[in-house]
């Protein structure tokens, strides 16, 4: 299946966790489409971002049971990259953050 890089790339994850593998690592964490697979991920961050990527590691993180009331419902299941950037580059995106 033939995905545009803007449907790869969903959004940037901003979170404690994404902050402290950016500093550390030069990792940058995205939330991406359920069936992109690895090399995808990284031709779309590379297009979008103009940056070499080293590594990508996946991950599908569970979606969760929530109840409202008597209902009884399910969260999406949804698909987590987080992207390793050639040394000394980085993504103007997060860094405003």
């Amino acid at each position: 299946m033939m995905l545009a890089d803007q449907e790869i790339v969903k959004r940037p994850l901003i979170t404690e966790k994404a902050e402290r593998a950016r500093e550390a690592a030069q990792q940058y964490a995205f939330e991406v489409h359920q069936d992109a697979t690895k090399i995808q991920v990284k031709n779309a961050v590379e297009k979008l971002f103009s940056v070499h990527v080293t590594a990508v590691r996946t991950s599908v993180a569970r979606g969760k049971n929530k109840r409202v009331g008597k209902n009884i419902g399910r969260r999406p299941n949804w698909k987590k990259a987080i992207v390793t950037l050639k040394e000394g580059e980085t993504i103007s995106l997060f860094e405003g953050a």
